[in-house]
């Protein structure tokens, strides 16, 4: 008798506990979404759109992968820099090197051609993006649409990694690409790059008006990005690139893709999966915005024989501090070379923008144009970059403080 009490008050409680949990894992995934937001965990909405991007070496169980329904698009990297050579030339060691390089091309780019089918045949979105080199910006864009050869449902982007034109496409040389590719096939890339880089080109959007309007693939490796973003060009971001290798690995990751490595990059559209369907690709230029009040800023040249900007230690050196005021002419206040000031109390990264600013020295003009689109010279004249640095310093709660700094270490003060 006292068993079989005992076995329905179990029953009850287990009855009533299941309920509890059941209940218990409702409201979590309730809360979850609710608290996604577009600039925070806006993956936890199963409704958004989910974006895959890799290269050649990143491997891909694809039927594991399409299970899950989030996942809409995939972007493989297509072409990188300039075209490798279609003819070798001098010693044999060199020969040999050239072939070599040629072979690994091909072999990547009918990688990319294999991966594009099966993508489309499994039902996703397809994107090709360009990774953007030091050299001829128009021989860059004839690479990557005769690498891609993209149809008219495919993203194309362009892939900036950083401001340093020694190592990347510069910012000018960008806009060109842009301006190629669009004569060749009537719209724009998208642009893809990070938080810094990125808000180093909206605070020039006046010197590069089309780099600014070309829409946004933000790469961050955070699950929230509120304060951060929106940065004056952009009130949201078409993608943005959260998980990668940086940030997953075997025992953590914002977001696991089934089929994958955790190195495999992972993006999130603010859209909800029917209206990314007819969004895609993203091929045209977000409004232009004009600012409401003419900037005012200060500058801090940096412009001795060696000069450094460490942003992580919010570390200046530099021998001549320019300020430029609205309605007043340029005024420079000499430093010493060793001068040098610890920013410790101010964010350097809220305040200010280190860029990199190109003097072009001409070496050697190039033929005039000729009549095809594929010719990959014309116009482009051969640049050296030689860097100047700046810090530009926005009007803020802390510019004034900053300013009162250098005022004070130039002896202004």
């Amino acid at each position: 008798m006292h068993l079989v009490k005992s076995s329905k008050i179990q029953n009850k409680f287990c009855a009533l506990f299941s309920r509890l949990a059941l209940s218990i894992c409702m409201l979590a995934a309730t809360l979850s979404t609710s608290f996604a937001s577009d600039f925070s965990y806006p993956w936890r909405n199963k409704q958004k759109a989910i974006v895959i991007d890799a290269y050649e070496k990143n491997p891909i169980d694809w039927h594991k992968m399409v299970k899950n329904k989030q996942i809409r698009g995939f972007i493989g990297k297509a072409s990188d820099g300039l075209q490798s050579p279609w003819s070798c030339s001098g010693n044999s060691t060199e020969r040999k090197i050239c072939k070599k390089t040629f072979q690994n091309y091909w072999m990547k780019q009918q990688l990319y051609h294999t991966r594009k089918t099966l993508a489309k045949a499994l039902g996703l979105k397809w994107g090709a993006y360009h990774l953007g080199r030091p050299g001829n910006p128009i021989a860059q864009a004839n690479h990557f649409i005769n690498f891609a050869k993209p149809e008219k449902d495919e993203l194309i982007a362009l892939d900036i990694e950083h401001d340093d034109p020694k190592k990347w496409i510069s910012f000018k040389d960008a806009e060109i690409f842009a301006r190629q590719i669009y004569k060749r096939i009537g719209r724009y890339p998208v642009l893809y790059t990070n938080h810094n880089t990125a808000q180093r080109i909206a605070a020039r959007r006046d010197e590069f008006p089309l780099l600014s309007r070309m829409q946004l693939w933000y790469a961050r490796f955070k699950g929230d990005v509120r304060g951060a973003f929106p940065m004056g060009n952009w009130d949201k971001y078409t993608l943005w690139q959260f998980s990668a290798h940086p940030n997953c690995n075997k025992r953590r990751c914002l977001y696991r893709v089934p089929g994958t490595e955790p190195n495999i990059d992972v993006n999130v559209s603010t859209l909800t999966i029917a209206e990314f369907d007819k969004a895609w690709p993203f091929d045209g230029l977000v409004p232009e915005k004009k600012p409401d009040v003419a900037p005012d800023p200060e500058i801090l040249m940096v412009s001795n024989e060696k000069p450094e900007i460490e942003v992580e230690k919010q570390e200046v050196s530099t021998a001549s501090m320019i300020t430029l005021a609205e309605n007043s002419s340029q005024a420079e206040i000499e430093l010493s070379k060793e001068a040098s000031f610890q920013l410790a109390s101010i964010d350097l990264d809220e305040i200010a923008v280190p860029t990199a600013r190109e003097r072009e020295t001409i070496i050697a003009a190039t033929p005039a144009p000729k009549a095809s689109d594929e010719d990959t010279n014309y116009g482009i004249t051969t640049t050296d970059y030689e860097p100047e640095y700046e810090v530009v310093i926005p009007k803020s709660e802390h510019a004034e403080d900053l300013t009162m700094q250098l005022q004070y270490l130039s002896g202004a003060l």
